[in-house]
């Protein structure tokens, strides 16, 4: 099977990343503002799948992951928020992800669905989620090329940062080497970006911070100065 995506994270270079959150954009302007982001210094862009039962909300399947690959070579970064990530590898790998990262807290085989993704030639990250220990990620950590730190509760965006998740972001940061990303998503603006920056987090996802705002251009080059 051809897979369309590829793993960015090794081309990805440099201190730190912004990946804004397409859980957030305007599906009515999305091709401009997907356009502004990119623009502005974005390299990666973060796609939130829930299914309405992992967390308690919906947001996009397969079809609209296709058509946003087909408008952008940005990488995507997709987050699968789902009760079971392994039905769910394949078709959004079809759909153009480059990259697939799914919550510990749903598999009891994480290194199962580790190989395959690795087979089908993407980028592997695992997320936990706010109440789950950094020790969690731990038979993982060597197999993987970044880990994603819920810092709000998964399932809505718009929620306040929770500055409790701080140490978590440094003692998994400890369990990495300096060539693996540590992503954060939840509550991201410049002032917690740049505490996640702090605490050893180098993958900066923002929803509402950036596609809410007037301008979201403006946004992440805002972000850009806080983290560098």
């Amino acid at each position: 099977m051809n897979y369309p995506g590829k793993n960015p994270w090794p081309g990805l270079t440099g201190p730190a990343l912004i990946a804004p959150s397409l859980l957030s954009v305007d599906f009515a302007r999305a091709g401009k503002q997907i356009d502004q982001v990119l623009k502005a210094g974005a390299e990666v862009l973060h796609v939130d799948i829930m299914d309405g039962h992992f967390v308690p909300n919906l947001s996009m399947g397969p079809p609209v992951v296709e058509k946003i690959r087909r408008y952008t070579r940005a990488p995507l970064d997709v987050h699968l928020m789902v009760t079971d990530p392994e039905f769910f590898l394949e078709p959004f790998a079809l759909a153009g992800a480059d990259s697939l990262n799914f919550h510990v807290e749903a598999t009891d085989k994480p290194v199962e669905l580790i190989g395959r993704i690795r087979r089908m030639g993407l980028g592997v990250g695992v997320t936990v989620k706010p109440a789950t220990p950094a020790e969690a990620i731990a038979p993982v950590a060597d197999l993987i090329d970044l880990v994603l730190v819920m810092t709000v509760e998964p399932g809505f965006g718009g929620q306040s940062f929770m500055e409790t998740m701080l140490p978590k972001i440094e003692a998994i940061r400890a369990m990495l080497a300096e060539t693996q990303r540590l992503e954060v998503d939840g509550g991201i603006n410049p002032q917690t970006a740049r505490r996640c920056r702090d605490a050893g987090a180098d993958v900066l996802v923002a929803g509402n911070n950036v596609f809410a705002a007037p301008d979201p251009a403006k946004a992440v080059k805002e972000l850009r100065s806080a983290i560098d």
